[in-house]
């Protein structure tokens, strides 16, 4: 379990070195077809739902990946 928080902290660190260096890799993040987006006078409201899925199937994906070659 331990193996697992290392390199989830690792792979945070590197998400926010890229987002620091490099925002432009995520500009797509929030404008994929299926994300909601709803602005008002006063309110805004932002429900990214294509995007968390596509985050979703690349994750499995990944962590399938590591735990096939991992054994």
């Amino acid at each position: 379990m331990a193996r697992w928080f290392i390199m989830a902290g690792l792979v945070l660190i590197v998400v926010g070195i890229l987002i620091y260096l490099a925002p432009w890799l995520f500009n797509w993040f929030g404008k994929l077809p299926g994300d909601i987006r709803i602005e008002k006078e006063n309110s805004k409201v932002f429900i990214p739902i294509t995007s968390m899925i596509l985050i979703s199937v690349v994750l499995t994906i990944l962590i399938n990946v590591i735990r096939f070659f991992g054994k």
